[in-house]
């Protein structure tokens, strides 16, 4: 069984925002088309898309980190933040989209809430390694060599 960390990353994240897209489970929310990604950020992501990748990228988060919050999240995401003329300091990543990506994530049925902090679902484990399959085929398709891993 192809599993998440079987897979390119990149390739991966795509293939589920595309999914998650035309699925409609998740929607960016109202503010999505104006917010910056974090304050070390000057301007808002180039990608129309931007909030199905994102909603990707944490739920691979999330099945890779086991139980994590808001805050493990907002760190991942996070960077240098240049402050002028005084030295450059790290500075995390936006929360309330960190926060809503969880919680359409957790409507969806993807994620479920603990104590501790909120884990993948059998459902998002699911949709992720069939996923990760689709995406092992299509390496496999463009480099046949890599059928041996």
């Amino acid at each position: 069984m192809t599993t998440v960390y079987d897979v390119p990353a990149e390739m991966l994240i795509n293939s589920a925002a595309l999914k998650l897209k035309n699925d409609q489970k998740v929607n960016p929310p109202e503010w999505a088309k104006f917010a910056k990604t974090g304050a070390h950020k000057e301007l808002s992501p180039d990608n129309v898309d931007w909030w199905y990748v994102r909603c990707a990228s944490i739920l691979r988060r999330v099945y890779i980190d086991g139980p994590v919050g808001i805050s493990r999240i907002r760190s991942f995401y996070g960077g240098r933040h240049r402050n002028g003329v005084t030295p450059v300091h790290f500075s995390k990543g936006s929360g309330s989209i960190a926060r809503e990506a969880l919680q359409q994530l957790e409507k969806a049925g993807f994620v479920k809430a603990q104590k501790s902090g909120r884990i993948i679902s059998p459902q998002g484990r699911s949709f992720l390694d069939n996923t990760a399959n689709e995406v092992k085929a299509e390496v496999i398709k463009i480099n046949p060599a890599m059928a041996k891993y």
